[in-house]
């Protein structure tokens, strides 16, 4: 059984990182499918050839979302520790691009209490970062979380 984490359980500067997950054609393309994104510098090989990045890369969302996933897999944030994801800003730092293996490391850098003693902000830095050991993606994910339950 996954043991209930709350507020409390995180300190600024807790980090925590992920697997790695090499990126394929087939993500690209079932994204595009999911999303109906089928931009053809994701997916027109001839096009892409033709421009700055000189071959497809992957959407910028379907990275934030994979960063997401990725996180979740671990468990660090679980089930019901957050009442709600407050947004993210999200900066594209690198082109990723098929053959890429990505992973995520992310740190708890803000926490902050509310007027509602049941509940804390946190703000936590995700950087997606490639096999060369550069962060291509960084994005901080605020949430609203559960406090422990005053005894």
């Amino acid at each position: 059984m996954i043991q209930r984490k709350y507020y409390e359980d995180y300190q600024i500067g807790d980090t925590f990182e992920t697997a790695s997950l090499t990126i394929t054609e087939s993500h690209l393309v079932q994204w595009a499918g999911l999303t109906q994104d089928f931009y053809p510098l994701h997916m027109d090989a001839e096009y892409a050839a033709t421009t700055v990045m000189k071959e497809r890369v992957a959407h910028g969302p379907f990275l934030f979302a994979l960063s997401v996933g990725q996180m979740c897999l671990k468990e660090w944030i679980n089930y019901d520790a957050i009442i709600a994801w407050l947004g993210s800003d999200i900066k594209m730092l690198k082109p990723v691009r098929i053959g890429d293996t990505v992973h995520v490391l992310a740190e708890v850098t803000e926490m902050r209490e509310t007027s509602k003693p049941h509940q804390g902000i946190q703000i936590w830095l995700y950087k997606v970062i490639n096999q060369k050991g550069e962060v291509v993606m960084e994005n901080t994910m605020k949430f609203m979380m559960h406090r422990k339950p005053q005894e």
